[in-house]
């Protein structure tokens, strides 16, 4: 029987915020159809098993993250720089942060993968093909760095998002002025590496 993508999307943005509110443990088909005001059971018709609602879950946030067209090639259309890198990272910061229960949710699922191969396999696989995506368009666009920096920038603004959308260590500095002193001084003094998805 055909799916309906939209309705497909409905549910698993339903996941995502049943999954960010009651974690992992309150995540049920019938929570997800509760959420998203479908009859019950039409979780359980989209995604068989809790196997394949978190998969689901898991594709439906980068889905979610994915960029705005448009304000790539504002971007796109500067000289490669350190201050370039810095607008990239604070899009990327400001996508993540738009709408917090997504990447709550994310933070949920690599919980939960760290627990269960089969899904750890999944979003691990997912994880490190955004990783290598980011490399490879760092070295096609000629920014500053190359693998090792952009690792760097993954852990630093993966904590980042952790202190800003979970319990925080409430330090007080302005965010803008976080994410401008992580580039500067993580990959402020690296030289454009192109090809250096290859590291």
């Amino acid at each position: 029987m055909a799916r309906n993508p939209q309705r497909r999307a409905l549910l698993a943005d339903a996941g995502l915020r049943v999954l960010a509110a009651a974690g992992a443990r309150g995540l049920t088909h019938r929570a997800v159809d509760a959420e998203a005001g479908v009859p019950t059971g039409t979780a359980s018709n989209y995604f068989p098993t809790r196997d394949a609602l978190l998969g689901a879950l898991g594709e439906r946030v980068f889905e979610r993250y994915a960029p705005d067209e448009a304000v790539l090639a504002r971007l796109a259309a500067r000289e490669p720089s350190v201050d370039l890198t810095t607008d990239y990272v604070r899009y990327i910061v400001e996508r993540t942060t738009r709408e917090p229960y997504v990447t709550r949710a994310l933070v949920e699922l690599r919980l939960e993968a760290a627990r269960h191969p089969e899904l750890g396999r999944g979003l691990a696989e997912v994880l490190r093909r955004g990783y290598a995506d980011d490399v490879t368009f760092h070295a096609a666009a000629g920014l500053p760095g190359g693998a090792f920096e952009i690792a760097l920038l993954h852990y630093a603004v993966d904590g980042l998002l952790l202190d800003l959308l979970t319990t925080s260590i409430d330090a007080g500095f302005d965010v803008d002025e976080v994410v401008s002193a992580l580039v500067s001084r993580l990959v402020g003094g690296a030289a454009p590496r192109p090809g250096a998805a290859g590291d």
